[in-house]
C-alpha cells in the first residue's frame, strides 16, 4: 500500500457514531476524510497532552493530597493510553486496516473530562495559584480541542463542556460572591466555541465537496459523467503503470455511424439525449473493470484489461467485444416516447504493449483503425495490424476484424 492515503475506519458504537456525524448528506469520502482529521495535527496533540500532563503533576507536587494525585495518575494514564492508540491507528491506516477509532474518540472524552475534574478540585482546594495554573490550561485546550475536532463538531461540544463545565459548578464554592458571574460567562463561552465548531465544520465540508466537484468536473465529461480526455489519460497511465506483461491493454476507439443527421434533424437537444443513452448502454455493455469515457463529440473509448492468453485468442476475445459492441450500439433508441432513432457504430481497436505503451500511440494506433473500418463501410470494427504487419505494406491497412487470423 506505500504511496496510498491512509484510511481510518469509520466509528461502529452508536455513541461514538453520534458524535463523529457531519449530517446526513455528507458522501462517504469526505466522512472518511473528517475522520482522518481527528488523528491529524500531531503537533497539536503532543502539546495538549504534555500541557495537561505536566500541570497535573506540578499541582499534585503541590497538594499532594489523593484527589490531585489520582487526577494526575488518571492523566498520565489517559494520555499515554490515547498516543499508542493514535500510533497504533497510522500504522494500521497506512496499511488500510481496521483502526480503533471509537476507543480513539472515547478516550478524547475520558481526557476532556479529566481535565474538568482537575479543574473542579483545584477551585475547590482554596489554592489560588492551583486554581489559576489549571484554569489557564483548562482554557487554553479549548482551543486545541475546537480546532482538532472540527471534523466532529459535536464530539468537540462535548469536550469543550467537558473542559469548562466544572469550572462553573465551582463557582458557588469559592466564597467569592463576584466569581459568581461564572454561571453566565461560562456557559456562553463553551456554547459560543462549540457553535463556533459547528460552523468551522460546515464550511470545512462545504470546501470539500466544491473540490470534489472541480474535480470531478475536470476529469469527466458533464453531458454523460463519463471520463474525459483527462480522465482517460489518467486512467491508462494508471493501468500502463501496473503493466506486467501477462494481460496486454486494449484501447476500443467508437465513433458513431450518423449522430449528425440526428442532430440535424432533431436537434442538438435530442443529439445529447441520444450521447447520454449511448454512454449508459456502453456502462452496460462493458465488464466490471472495463473504463468508458467520452473524449469530444460522438467519440468514446473503452479500455480493457479484461483479455488474455496467447495471441490468437487475445485477438479472438478482441473479436467477439468488437462485434458485440457493434451489435448492440446499432439497436434503436428511445430518446422519448415519440422519437426512436437509430445510429451505427464504427470501431478501430489497439493493444499494448503492440502497439504502444502510451495515450498517444495507442490512440493513433485505434485512429487508424477507426478510420479504416469507416472506409470499409462503417457499423463494423477493425483490429489494428501490428507495426510491423504494416510496415511491410505498400500502404498501411488495417484488416478487418473477421479476416484477422
Amino acid at each position: 500500500m506505500t504511496g496510498e492515503t491512509p484510511r481510518f475506519s469509520l466509528p461502529r458504537w452508536r455513541l461514538t457514531r453520534w458524535l463523529a456525524d457531519t449530517g446526513p448528506d455528507v458522501p462517504m469520502d469526505i466522512r472518511y476524510a473528517l475522520v482522518a482529521g481527528l488523528f491529524g495535527t500531531m503537533p497539536i496533540f503532543i502539546a495538549g497532552l504534555f500541557n495537561t500532563v505536566a500541570v497535573s503533576l506540578l499541582i499534585a507536587i503541590r497538594i499532594p493530597t489523593w484527589p490531585f494525585i489520582l487526577w494526575c495518575a488518571f492523566d498520565i494514564l489517559c494520555c499515554s493510553t490515547r498516543l499508542a492508540v493514535l500510533l497504533i491507528a497510522r500504522r494500521r491506516a497506512a496499511r488500510h486496516e481496521p483502526t480503533p477509532t471509537d476507543l480513539y474518540i472515547l478516550l478524547g472524552v475520558a481526557w476532556a473530562a479529566g481535565i474538568g475534574f482537575g479543574a473542579f478540585i483545584s477551585l475547590t482546594s482554596g489554592d489560588w495559584v492551583a486554581a489559576t495554573l489549571v484554569c489557564l490550561s483548562a482554557t487554553a485546550m479549548v482551543g486545541g480541542v475546537c480546532f482538532r475536532n472540527v471534523g466532529a463538531p459535536r464530539l468537540a461540544g462535548l469536550m469543550m463542556v467537558l473542559t469548562l463545565g466544572p469550572c462553573t459548578f465551582a463557582t458557588p464554592f469559592l466564597g467569592e460572591p463576584i466569581l459568581l458571574i461564572g454561571f453566565v460567562q461560562l456557559p456562553f463561552f463553551i456554547y459560543s466555541m462549540s457553535r463556533a465548531a459547528f460552523g468551522l465544520n460546515s464550511m470545512l465540508v462545504a470546501t470539500m465537496q466544491a473540490e470534489r466537484e472541480q474535480a470531478f468536473q475536470a476529469k469527466h465529461d458533464l453531458l454523460t459523467g463519463l471520463p474525459n480526455r483527462v480522465g482517460l489519460n489518467q486512467a491508462l497511465n494508471a493501468s500502463l503503470a501496473r503493466y506486467d506483461g501477462t494481460r496486454p491493454l486494449a484501447v476500443v476507439y467508437l465513433d458513431l455511424d450518423g449522430f449528425k443527421s440526428i442532430n440535424d434533424t432533431h436537434g442538438h437537444k435530442a443529439g445529447d439525449r441520444l450521447l447520454q443513452l449511448v454512454s449508459d448502454r456502453l456502462r452496460r455493455l462493458v465488464r466490471a473493470g472495463d473504463l468508458v469515457a467520452r473524449i469530444g463529440g460522438d467519440e468514446f473509448i473503452v479500455l480493457t484489461e479484461q483479455i488474455g492468453g496467447g495471441p490468437l485468442k487475445r485477438l479472438g476475445d478482441l473479436k467477439r467485444l468488437g462485434d458485440r459492441l457493434v451489435r448492440e450500439l446499432s439497436q434503436p433508441y428511445h430518446l422519448d416516447d415519440q422519437v426512436r432513432v437509430t445510429v451505427g457504430a464504427s470501431i478501430g481497436i489497439a493493444r499494448a504493449p503492440d502497439h504502444g505503451l502510451d495515450l498517444e500511440s495507442l490512440m493513433s494506433a485505434a485512429d487508424a483503425a477507426l478510420y479504416q473500418a469507416k472506409s470499409d463501410g462503417k457499423s463494423r470494427c477493425v483490429i489494428a495490424p501490428l507495426p510491423r504487419e504494416a510496415a511491410g505494406r505498400m500502404v498501411p491497412q488495417a484488416a478487418p476484424l473477421s479476416s484477422v487470423a
